[in-house]
């Protein structure tokens, strides 16, 4: 079911006052599968841009998309606002967000890439550019208020990894001799703003080769973890990855150009990532290109979209169940029933009901 907001509720937004006061987001306590049947959806803006990356603020979900859009929904009643943030001549195309307790960071994709902070003056303030044929930025996070990473495709045998400790007032490349080397072609799908994945110091990221990248100390050391799913082609392989309380991990994709496929597509540790083993081989559903787990329910419920429709996990990922037709790129909960999700044209509120 799907309902829609009068276009009265939409409030311009100048270029941003989007100074934050956020704490992070923390799982209920409740330890049992919902066992959701079906989902209601109420489109709260519309638009004609592809929107990418969420994130969950309280009091307010953000987010971010092509031709340099961006805004804020109100939880409490809906009220969107937008700005939309240019450079130059360019508007740029977001597919990642992030925020500490007092700033927002909003990172673009493609050549050049340009990352920007909270400012002083309230508007966006660019903290990082860089311009090259291999340029391009998937995914960013933080562990803390002064330390973050953000992940782009490798260039040549490098992977591509900025940090800060400063709370994103500079970035910097993490040198190529203290990260393993790159296949070739190695990137991330910058599909949902969902391959990196942080639980207290360790943070996982997940890479468009099958692998995962691992950091146990805020992106100091880095190893690869093995997984048992190795794409053939370019558009194939693993979009989005989450973890539910740094123990149970899933990961979802497939190829977009192929979405009925549904081998090799799904993952799933419980070991903190050390082991994977791939699970609803040859069963629904297809490509995904964002999965996270619904807070508290102990790891067992899963929430997967993409623009094949909404299906949701009882059991820890090994059977799904389609809920809708309706098409998302990304989805992020704010407790376990309530999520937010935004793909072409449009951010929605979904509620998920037995």
């Amino acid at each position: 079911m799907m309902q829609k907001r009068k276009n009265s509720d939409i409030v311009t937004l100048p270029i941003l006052t989007m100074v934050v006061a956020i704490s992070l987001f923390s799982c209920g306590q409740e330890q049992e599968s919902h066992a959701y049947t079906q989902v209601a959806e109420t489109v709260l803006w519309e638009d004609s841009v592809s929107v990418r990356a969420l994130e969950i603020m309280p009091g307010a979900v953000a987010f971010a998309g092509s031709a340099g859009t961006f805004g804020t929904i109100s939880l409490a009643d809906g009220q969107v606002r937008v700005g939309r943030q240019q450079q130059d001549s360019l508007y740029p195309e977001f597919r990642a967000l992030a925020h500490t307790a007092s700033d927002f960071f909003m990172l673009s994709a493609g050549d050049p890439a340009l990352l920007y902070k909270t400012g002083n003056s309230g508007n966006m303030e660019l903290v990082y550019s860089e311009s090259g044929p291999e340029v391009f930025y998937d995914a960013l996070a933080f562990w803390n208020d002064k330390e973050g990473i953000a992940f782009g495709d490798a260039q040549g045998d490098c992977l591509t990894l900025l940090r800060t400790t400063d709370g994103g007032t500079s970035w910097g490349k993490i040198p190529c001799t203290a990260l393993p080397v790159a296949l070739p072609g190695e990137g991330a799908f910058a599909a949902s703003d969902t391959n990196i994945e942080i639980w207290e110091d360790e943070a996982w990221i997940i890479t468009t080769k099958g692998r995962i990248l691992y950091s146990p100390d805020r992106g100091q050391n880095w190893s690869v973890l093995q997984s048992p799913i190795a794409p053939e082609v370019a558009t194939q392989g693993l979009y989005s990855m989450d973890f539910y309380e740094g123990k149970y991990g899933y990961a979802i994709g497939g190829d977009y150009t192929q979405p009925e496929g549904n081998t090799n597509n799904k993952m799933r540790t419980s070991d903190s990532g050390k082991t994977w083993e791939v699970v609803a081989d040859g069963n629904a559903p297809g490509y995904k290109s964002c999965v996270q787990y619904i807070p508290g329910a102990g790891g067992s419920d899963l929430v997967a979209v993409g623009f094949t429709g909404i299906s949701y996990s009882g059991d820890g990922g090994l059977n799904w169940k389609a809920l809708s037709e309706s098409s998302y790129y990304s989805i992020r909960f704010i407790n376990d029933s309530i999520a937010y999700a935004s793909g072409r044209g449009r951010v929605s509120r979904l509620v998920f009901r037995k």
